[in-house]
């Protein structure tokens, strides 16, 4: 293609997206198929690609506690070969990644709280759609699981892990889940000795008990219609075990509350405290979404117009960046508020970051920061929308959520419905600043 035409039509499909996401999102359709696999499907044809996305419920709120990791290395580990299958052999990592560079496509996997999740990117064109379908389709079924390079792998996610605990960063980070979650899953932490008890026998059972095609969610976005995309859907899935227990997974526990303050002081030799305070927040079903989301814009997550950043950095000096933030899933994922700051200093940056969300959780915010914050979040909405990848992780989440299907369409309502009393009351409701854990990592004791 000549490149004027190439760019005219790349900037054409942006334009296309982004219109799109300005005005009303595209369509979403859903049906079960007879596997009870469950499909989300957008058409866009402004550019000549399919994205996929296929979750399961394994994530690492699966994983058994002495094995703390099971769900990310079997993800992981998914993506080092495949079995043979028929005439086509066996392929190992390398030859996977020469496979998909020759398609022109890509690949992914991975385990995050609660989902596992591959990915896919192809052209649509029909030859190379089928041939990548089918190669993903081997990755998520038939990985090879082999013990020599899980051997490899394990060195090397160790040596990671023993790098990563010389940071700051990841000891206050390990040490905030630890204090907020407790025993739940969401505060299990990978570590030598738990990644050295899981074996490939261990991912093939994980593999087997979680990853049916009755429990896919696979969201699709792209060139295709209908049928083609419940065709890929299928293709997809057909790896797998037609015959795969299908029976209700265990429930998993909730969070429990936090009963009393507490105070973590670690000692370590940086040149900045890294600190962290929070508590358990709320799942993502809940329906104060929308409200603690602006009020949340308010108090930390709007960068350098929140009250954090105003009272912390602009007023005081006592950190260069201080945000908030929610983490919701399927549980009540953590609030946190998160600044370094000189050691000398972090008693006193504690203090002001506490005054700050007492008085924002006792008072909520006015009529003009609530404003403002609609105004930036609803004015960046398009930017949600306006690639393929990004309207595929807002169709992923829809399904995952169980979200309603005209979410998309309805967001910026929600959003310009939500007042000054509902985030007021919503904040009130679900954090308790007396009651919170600060990990405060570097200062001196």
């Amino acid at each position: 293609m000549h490149r004027g035409a190439a760019l005219r039509l790349v900037t054409f499909a942006t334009w296309a997206l982004a219109s799109l996401g300005a005005s009303a999102a595209l369509p979403i359709q859903h049906w079960t198929q007879p596997s009870g696999a469950k499909i989300y499907f957008v058409a866009v044809d402004a550019l000549p690609i399919v994205d996929a996305q296929i979750d399961f419920d394994a994530g690492s709120r699966r994983d058994p506690g002495r094995q703390a990791g099971l769900a990310d290395t079997t993800a992981e580990m998914s993506e080092k070969g495949v079995q043979a299958q028929g005439d086509r052999p066996a392929l190992d990592e390398n030859e996977l990644g020469e496979a998909w560079a020759d398609l022109g496509a890509s690949f992914d996997a991975g385990a995050g709280s609660d989902r596992m999740s591959f990915t896919l990117r192809t052209l649509a064109r029909p030859d190379l759609l089928d041939k990548a379908v089918a190669l993903a389709a081997r990755e998520i079924g038939q990985p090879t699981l082999a013990p020599d390079v899980w051997k490899r792998e394990r060195e090397r996610y160790i040596a990671a892990i023993k790098e990563a605990n010389t940071r700051p960063g990841t000891v206050a980070n390990r040490a905030f889940s630890k204090d907020v979650y407790g025993t739940h899953p969401y505060g299990y932490d990978p570590d030598e000795q738990s990644l050295n008890a899981i074996g490939v026998e261990d991912m093939r059972a994980f593999h087997a008990r979680y990853i049916a095609p009755c429990r896919a969610k696979v969201s699709i976005v792209g060139a295709l219609s209908r049928e083609q995309a419940d065709r890929v859907a299928t293709a997809l899935l057909a790896r797998l075990p037609a015959q795969s227990d299908c029976s209700a997974l265990p429930p998993v526990s909730e969070i429990a509350p936090l009963a009393a303050p507490k105070v973590d002081r670690i000692p370590f030799a940086s040149a900045q405290a890294h600190v962290l305070i929070g508590q358990p927040g709320y799942p993502r079903r809940d329906p104060d979404h929308f409200a603690l989301t602006l009020g949340n814009y308010v108090l930390g997550g709007g960068g350098f117009v929140s009250r954090l950043t105003e009272q912390v950095r602009e007023k005081r000096g006592l950190a260069y960046s201080v945000y908030s933030g929610f983490s919701p899933g399927l549980h009540a994922g953590a609030f946190a508020i998160g600044f370094q700051t000189r050691p000398d200093q972090a008693d006193a940056a504690v203090k002001v970051s506490r005054e700050v969300l007492e008085k924002f959780v006792a008072d909520g915010p006015t009529e003009a920061e609530l404003q403002a914050a609609k105004d930036n979040l609803i004015g960046g909405f398009p930017l949600l929308l306006d690639s393929n990848r990004k309207l595929l992780g807002n169709v992923a989440n829809i399904a995952w959520n169980d979200l309603p299907l005209d979410y998309l369409d309805t967001w910026i309502e929600r959003m310009n419905a939500v007042t000054v009393a509902q985030v007021k009351d919503a904040f009130r409701h679900k954090l308790r600043p007396a009651d919170m854990v600060t990990v405060i990592v570097g200062a001196k004791p």
